[in-house]
């Protein structure tokens, strides 16, 4: 995790291991899902530039959580999306592939960015253009196998383990290399904020946080 230390706000996705990504949720859910995300331990949420008035979320959540929690915006595709999310406050960018005109706007602006990326060739394309870190995508499809089996060469490049990440897999793709995990649907639950189950959504955080934890007081050797 150390591999992030020149990045000012790491410290958020250091201490949790965790981003919560944000698709397609409702205008004005925003509030709710980042207190229970932040009540369950997490720090770094993505709302992804697809997700209608994105930038209005995230000017919303900027205002009210500021230095409290690393908000960023996902999805982004174009530097034309980079724009928008750097005016309306988008601390960090995340994208699902590898785009050198983006990752160079963000270096040039001084924004992290976790590009998404998948083979080999992907994978050092983007962090020699200045990705913070890779997001490997998707994950789950190619397995925790294929995650371990990039740790020989490209142990350098810290990876994000990101697609159909759960509580129940975490632990695979920590160990297998991934310095943080993204998770959308299995923890920001689209059926429990329609009907308001904000508490479902912290408790799932949580416990999230804790597999995490567990993971890393397991490879910490013991004194």
């Amino acid at each position: 995790m150390q591999r992030l230390k020149g990045i000012p706000d790491a410290r958020f996705l250091l201490d949790t291991g965790v981003i919560a990504i944000a698709r397609g949720i409702p205008s004005g859910s925003e509030l709710n899902l980042c207190s229970a995300l932040y009540e369950g331990g997490i720090r770094v949420l993505e709302v992804t530039m697809n997700t209608p008035g994105a930038c209005g979320m995230i000017e919303q959540l900027r205002r009210t959580y500021q230095d409290r929690m690393w908000i960023g915006a996902g999805t982004v595709l174009t530097v034309s999306d980079a724009e928008s999310a750097l005016a309306s406050g988008a601390q960090f960018f995340v994208t699902p592939h590898v785009d050198v005109s983006v990752i160079t706007y963000s270096v040039e602006h001084g924004i992290p960015i976790f590009s998404g990326a998948l083979t080999p060739t992907e994978i050092v394309t983007a962090y020699q253009a200045g990705a913070a870190a890779v997001k490997v995508f998707p994950s789950k499809s190619m397995g925790p196998g294929y995650l371990q089996e990039l740790q020989g060469p490209l142990r350098h490049i810290p990876m994000i383990a990101v697609g159909g990440i759960s509580v129940g897999n975490a632990t695979d793709f920590l160990n297998a290399g991934a310095i943080a995990i993204g998770v959308g649907g299995n923890l920001v639950n689209p059926n429990h904020i329609t009907r308001g189950e904000f508490k479902e959504i912290e408790n799932y955080a949580r416990h999230l946080v804790e597999v995490v934890n567990d993971c890393r007081d397991q490879r910490t050797p013991a004194k």
